[in-house]
This record gives C-alpha cells, structure tokens and sequence, in this order.
C-alpha cells in the first residue's frame, strides 16, 4: 500500500486563469440561453397544438349537441329572449 497522496485528474476543459474562466462562463452561458430558447420554443409549440385540439373539440362537441338536439347556455338565453 502507497501513502503517496495523488492529485485529482485534470479537466483540460477547465479554465486555467481568469481569462480562461471568463470565456468558458460565456460560453456555458450562451449554451444555457440556447437551451432555454429550445426549451421556450418547444413548449409555445406544444401549448398552440394543445389550443388547435381544444378548438377541434370544442367544435366536435357542438357538432354532437346539435345533432342530439341540446340547446346551449346561448342558444336557451337568446330563445328566452325573444
């Protein structure tokens, strides 16, 4: 058994002075903003198809309550009204 102590392996990535640090900073924070613009796109996206399909039920649903004959909120509200 050694008692030699061993340094950590090192991270030719890691930033060696403050100029080094200053560039990597950037740059990791110019992936994260990448990132989150990704993030933020793909959600607007999926919020809008979600709108899309709640608009297509929404519309399904009327089309099936004409069919059975049901009278809406407005419909009973401007009959009443007459």
């Amino acid at each position: 058994m050694s008692d030699q102590v061993t340094s950590p392996p090192t991270d030719d990535s890691a930033p060696t002075n403050s100029q080094d640090l200053t560039v990597f900073v950037q740059n990791l924070l110019e992936q994260m903003q990448s990132r989150f613009s990704q993030m933020s796109d793909a959600i607007i996206g999926r919020i809008d198809e979600m709108g899309n399909r709640i608009d297509d039920l929404e519309k399904s649903i009327a089309d099936l309550m004409d069919q059975a004959g049901v009278e809406t909120q407005g419909e009973k509200e401007m009959n009443q009204g007459s």
